[in-house]
């Protein structure tokens, strides 16, 4: 822990399903979504269709609930055969608006955990997340975290080009630089490939997309809950 905390000078911290829920709250908009359009097909069977229209969509719409509730209307529109109603349109709108909605309410010991990194005055930190600008943007202000961190930064997407102009930006090489995130594949493996430092917290939810093979690295370091973060990064 001594190597990290001597070389270590910027902490990024991942936002969604990291500091507050955000995936169990698609997942029971995709439920409601599947319930609405249950005569053409199971939960399953729904899902499939929506996460490859998702996958289509990525690259012209990006991450974030706006960009989910067209994938909901296109897919169901694909699924009716073009038999979606007026009325079904408009629930489908009313369960993506309330993901713009998300609480933020910080998880269990994310504030204390923040108050305490912030404290021992060793680290710039900063929230890195990506997404709709507007929307994390809500998020971030609701949670009541954006006090703790000396910068926001909300990226469309998370892979080495976005991190090492974060880098740049900051001023500080790869080797002292830190993320947290619960995504192995969008908040630790960039970083660890550009020579620099993770710890992931999985979350009990990880969308299908952030799914991939993990792997054990020298600048790795696993931790179960929040709270095991300050001693990692305070301790004397």
């Amino acid at each position: 822990m001594q190597a990290l905390q001597d070389q270590i000078q910027v902490v990024a911290f991942d936002a969604d399903d990291t500091l507050w829920e955000n995936e169990p709250l698609f997942r029971e908009a995709e439920r409601q979504w599947a319930d609405l359009l249950h005569e053409y097909g199971d939960l399953p069977t729904l899902s499939a269709a929506l996460y490859a229209v998702e996958v289509a969509n990525m690259e012209d719409l990006g991450y974030g609930a706006k960009a989910f509730t067209l994938s909901l209307i296109e897919t169901a529109i694909q699924v009716t055969d073009g038999k979606l109603t007026a009325a079904q349109t408009r629930e489908i709108l009313k369960i993506g608006r309330r993901l713009l909605h998300n609480p933020a309410a910080p998880m269990s010991g994310v504030t204390e955990t923040l108050r305490r990194i912030r404290a021992c005055g060793r680290y710039r930190m900063v929230l890195l997340t990506k997404g709709d600008l507007l929307d994390q943007e809500h998020k971030v202000l609701r949670s009541g975290l954006e006090p703790f961190f000396d910068r926001v930064v909300v990226v469309s997407n998370k892979s080495k080009r976005e991190y090492s102009r974060l880098m740049k930006e900051l001023d500080v090489s790869a080797e002292q630089f830190l993320a947290v995130g619960n995504s192995f594949k969008s908040d630790i493996q960039p970083v660890l490939e550009l020579g620099g430092w993770g710890i992931h917290i999985p979350f009990h939810v990880l969308w299908e997309l952030e799914k991939t093979e993990e792997f054990d690295h020298e600048r790795l370091l696993r931790v179960t809950c929040f709270e095991e973060i300050a001693p990692i990064l305070c301790q004397s």
